[in-house]
């Protein structure tokens, strides 16, 4: 599990595909200091497994269901990425629980200055992000980084990112045109899916209350 607060930006070394697998080689520092062979490490936002590592790189591979679903195979020499490690129990909970299971990509719509931030809009490609889970003031992971949506409609949603946020991880570098990682709050996932289990085959019709005028006299509310 990640929190969604980059440690640092890596650099992509090099790049081994065949077919729709992959091995990335990435140059690191600050992560390196108690990497140990199967941490995970969210690598703009998918988590992925450090296989070995030397000295200031590790090495991680992609399988075709992460190639598929994410940005990584767009990825090229000399490009930096968001590294986080996993969260350690004892540490302090800053961002949102992320997993690093990306639900699809989005492209970049806009990008322009709002008084001391940068407001960057997007669309969703595809059907893979549900717009049920995209709501105003609720969380997000864009490329692994933790933010919070100040628009959420038909249209697409959006983002305002402080400087600190903008000048620390790879949105720096991203402009209109270009594609991002987008994972939703899970907490939302998962409670819809609770509430649905079992039901897939019933009519899909409003929820009954519970709540009656007999049920509210019997615990002291008339």
């Amino acid at each position: 599990m990640f929190t969604g607060l980059i440690e640092e930006m890596g650099t992509l070394q090099s790049v081994s595909k065949r077919g729709e697998a992959m091995v990335l080689r990435i140059q690191a520092s600050k992560i390196m200091d108690d990497l140990h062979i199967g941490d995970s490490i969210a690598v703009n936002g998918v988590c992925l497994t450090a296989t070995s590592f030397d000295g200031k790189f590790f090495l991680a591979d992609v399988m075709p269901q992460t190639y598929r679903h994410t940005t990584l195979k767009d990825l090229s020499p000399g490009d930096p990425v968001n590294l986080e490690r996993a969260m350690q129990a004892n540490g302090r909970f800053g961002g949102h629980i992320v997993q690093g299971h990306v639900d699809g990509v989005a492209t970049i719509t806009n990008r322009t200055p709002d008084a001391n931030a940068i407001r960057f809009e997007f669309r969703a490609l595809g059907n893979e992000i549900d717009p049920r889970y995209l709501i105003p003031r609720g969380s997000i992971t864009i490329d692994g980084i933790s933010l919070t949506l100040t628009k959420a409609d038909e249209e697409g949603f959006a983002v305002s990112i402080i400087p600190h946020t903008l000048q620390e991880t790879v949105l720096a570098y991203k402009k209109p045109g270009d594609k991002v990682n987008i994972e939703c709050d899970v907490l939302g996932k998962y409670l819809e899916h609770l509430l649905r289990y079992g039901r897939k085959d019933e009519p899909q019709a409003s929820p009954k209350s519970s709540l009656s005028k007999d049920f509210l006299a019997e615990n002291g509310f008339f």
